[in-house]
């Protein structure tokens, strides 16, 4: 049996000109899954990442932790697995988890916003500029995944969904590939939409309860599922102990 940890990547920028590059809290929230991980002796087979720089810096972040905090430690006996080579692209980055293009969501929700400065100008009318984008955001998510305007964007959601599903097959096949035996642990550093599309299939549920999961998912919490022959399993969602254990200022969801 393999089991498959997706966690969402950490805290990013968002509200800034460039949201895929962590924010400092993100990059600590990563590095704190990898000290929990080190701590409590999860071995980690392998690990993968979607190609947004976010989902790559997470990865890295976890594993200088994981790995620092193991070597310090000399009463832990985890030997790390010839899988994990963060300095070889090709093996471990899976453009299948990369989130859906939430700029193109954004804009066809509302053209005008094509135009950074529009988009600016509508945000600064609000006295609460951060809540008024995430408002905006909202409206765009909801006429996405309402289905009425699929062939309006780049990647509707079903066509998203069913990409979110293949990832998880992709895992499959690397999982074999790497031949790394029947009981293995995989680490995935991708984003919410993806998870949230992952879990809502599991659970036979549609585009709006995807949503709502999305909307619940944790910076770098941890969501499990098990692969045995052809059945694919939900063990657990959005798990942050890690976080709150060290205080509610490390919970975000943005």
């Amino acid at each position: 049996m393999t089991t498959i940890l997706l966690v969402r990547h950490g805290q990013a920028s968002f509200g800034q000109e460039n949201y895929d590059q962590l924010s400092e809290l993100g990059s600590t929230q990563a590095q704190m899954l990898g000290k929990h991980y080190a701590t409590t002796q999860r071995r980690i087979d392998a690990v993968f990442t979607g190609s947004l720089v976010r989902q790559q810096d997470s990865a890295r972040n976890f594993l200088a932790r994981y790995q620092s905090s193991i070597n310090t430690d000399c009463s832990k006996v985890l030997p790390l697995s010839s899988a994990i080579n963060i300095d070889e692209p090709d093996r471990y980055i899976l453009p299948q988890f990369d989130e859906f293009n939430h700029q193109d969501v954004l804009i066809k929700s509302d053209p005008t916003f094509s135009n950074r400065a529009a988009l600016a100008a509508e945000i600064a009318k609000s006295e609460a500029p951060n809540t008024r984008l995430a408002e905006l955001f909202d409206q765009a998510m909801q006429r996405w995944h309402g289905g009425d305007n699929d062939h309006d964007y780049l990647e509707s959601w079903p066509q998203f969904n069913e990409r979110a599903q293949q990832a998880i097959e992709q895992v499959r096949t690397k999982v074999a590939d790497l031949n790394l035996g029947g009981d293995s642990t995989v680490l995935v550093f991708t984003s919410g939409g993806v998870i949230a599309a992952i879990t809502a299939q599991l659970l036979k549920q549609g585009s709006q309860i995807a949503y709502q999961l999305n909307k619940s998912l944790v910076n770098t919490g941890v969501t499990s599922i098990t692969l045995k022959e052809q059945s694919t399993r939900l063990m657990s969602l959005n798990e942050y102990s890690h976080l709150f254990c060290e205080g509610k200022r490390f919970v975000t969801w943005r």
